[in-house]
């Protein structure tokens, strides 16, 4: 440890009056997110050289050396003939998990306000700063039955433990935008709102949680992580007794980004600038 930074988390900006948060619209090509969020200054401490203090069940991620065969990730098919199978044997040998289904996964190389493009953003996703889990506790189980749509199988996969958990890796070693993981015992319940997702061309309705600021959050990453160094995301557990049952994350500033955004000049982004990740998202079964 040594890189520790004082940035901003953007969290949920609740009114207080009980209302649900604006849903995200998930279009073709589009996906627009007028949530409103508000940045709080945080400490996020280096994990560097103490990796193996943190796991999925204590804080909700877990840090692994795992290098792929994959290195571009710029081929779809390639990522899931190649890629895909690596990941299920890396969790099931970290986890025990007597099954393993992986449901999607999202490359992104764009820039940090991609939320704000007005066409097809899609292509341009770039890291997500805003405070969040993927799934919310019933998010998880309607994964499940998207899954396993007859009732009786869903039923008799979810009568075991079973969870979601995220493969995050680097393609290139991270120069901006570094992920924060926040660990999982500091972030009450009382701190997560269900909110939705919205598919607009499918009709599917998702929910995951946004987050709102608390004083008792402990925030994390890994200093220039490289595509070596992966994370595993624990996003669900099933287990109501596990320490850890998710884990908020976020993207996050290089106190120094702010500074060189602003000399840039606006549409001219320093090539290479952008932060690029592979995200596979992952059922487990016990």
């Amino acid at each position: 440890m040594g890189h520790d930074i004082i940035t901003t988390v953007k969290y949920y900006d609740d009114p207080g009056d009980g209302s649900l948060p604006i849903p995200v619209y998930v279009g073709g090509d589009q996906v627009t997110n007028e949530r409103p969020m508000v940045p709080v200054t945080v400490t996020v401490k280096d994990v560097s050289g103490q990796e193996d203090r943190f796991t999925l069940d204590s804080h909700g991620f877990q840090y692994l050396n795992h290098t792929s065969t994959e290195k571009t990730f710029d081929n779809q098919q390639r990522i899931r003939d190649r890629y895909y199978p690596e990941c299920e044997q890396l969790l099931k040998m970290v986890t025990g998990a007597a099954q393993v289904i992986i449901f999607g996964h999202q490359i992104r190389r764009g820039p940090a306000h991609w939320h704000s493009i007005s066409q097809n953003n899609t292509s341009s996703r770039g890291p997500l700063h805003r405070a969040h889990v993927d799934q919310s506790y019933d998010g998880a189980v309607i994964r499940l039955h998207e899954q396993f749509p007859d009732p009786d199988e869903a039923v008799r996969m979810r009568s075991r433990r079973w969870q979601i958990i995220n493969i995050w890796r680097p393609i290139t070693p991270i120069r901006t935008s570094p992920l924060a993981l926040a660990d999982a015992t500091t972030v009450p319940d009382t701190d997560l709102v269900a909110a939705s997702i919205f598919h607009t061309v499918t009709g599917r309705r998702q929910e995951s949680w946004t987050v709102k600021a608390g004083p008792t959050h402990r925030w994390y990453y890994k200093h220039e992580q490289t595509p070596a160094e992966v994370v595993l995301i624990k996003c669900f557990d099933s287990d109501e007794s596990a320490p850890a049952r998710r884990a908020v994350h976020s993207a996050v500033e290089y106190p120094q980004e702010s500074e060189i955004a602003a000399q840039e000049q606006p549409g001219t982004p320093v090539a290479g600038s952008n932060r690029e990740s592979v995200e596979v998202r992952c059922l487990v079964f016990y």
